[in-house]
């Protein structure tokens, strides 16, 4: 299991941490999705339902960050903005290790990024956190935008993919890669930090744990008790599948490959 933190004590950081760990419930990653009859999104009935990959590898890097630095972290927060059903994978956030949980609960209306970052943004103020980590993106819209918006609404610094985690002082640094190297940035409280595949590999929920989870108090919002009204800007008109790629060919000689080449109007 792949270490992205150095140690540092309570002593060295000025302040404690508050971190808020945004997760979001989404199609099972082992999962082909399916264009529903209406063409209108992707087939969500009869599905497996888990926590989005990279929100996971969030919810790790704060439990590590924890458990690495004895006594700087106040409290791990994780928060979902989703279906009644979503609470699932917040019963899995506690018994992975958080103290406290929230679901922002929407019914089954799709919130959009914005509208998430707004949401958030009051759950920050809220929970008085000073940092919030979250994964770079869910694997269902792929939009890689609510981390930044969050930031920008909070007007605070932001440091997106990160692949490494690390505490110098009062001073976040987060390694990010990039084509060719690595870049680092360091940043100071309050910070916002998106996720990126290569930073941990999230352990497993144990069965006990799961078992004394479903036991614990879990915080139920709606968005107007945080004062936000949603409200969609964009509209999907239809979903289509991509069109179907013809089998390649094998060729036996550099000629024939000159050739079929010429014939698809490749040269």
């Amino acid at each position: 299991m792949t270490k992205s933190l150095t140690a540092a004590t309570p002593e060295i950081m000025s302040s404690k941490l508050k971190i808020l760990v945004p997760v979001k419930r989404v199609i099972d990653f082992a999962i082909k999705p399916r264009i529903n009859k209406a063409q209108t999104g992707v087939e969500t009935k009869g599905v497996k339902f888990s926590m989005n990959p990279f929100c996971d590898i969030a919810l790790e890097e704060s439990l590590r960050i924890k458990e690495a630095n004895k006594g700087l972290v106040e409290k791990i927060h994780a928060v979902s903005i989703g279906p009644t059903k979503a609470q699932d994978i917040l019963r899995t956030a506690l018994a992975k290790g958080v103290d406290t949980t929230t679901l922002v609960d929407v019914g089954e209306e799709e919130v959009e990024p914005l509208q998430v970052a707004k949401i958030l943004k009051k759950v920050v103020e809220k929970e008085d956190s000073n940092i919030v980590i979250l994964g770079k993106q869910a694997i269902d819209d792929d939009a890689n935008q609510t981390g930044q918006m969050l930031a920008g609404l909070l007007n605070w610094p932001q440091a997106t993919n990160a692949s490494k985690v690390e505490f110098s002082g009062d001073d976040v640094i987060i390694t990010r890669e990039v084509d060719g190297g690595a870049d680092t940035l360091k940043a100071k409280l309050p910070v916002v930090i998106t996720t990126d595949l290569r930073l941990n590999e999230p352990r497993y929920a144990s069965l006990p744990n799961i078992m004394k989870a479903k036991k614990k108090p879990l915080e139920k919002l709606k968005p107007a008790d945080l004062g936000i009204e949603l409200a969609k800007k964009l509209e999907t008109l239809k979903v289509e599948e991509p069109p179907v790629r013809e089998p390649g060919v094998v060729v036996a000689s550099v000629d024939e490959l000159v050739s079929k080449l010429k014939e698809f109007k490749a040269i």
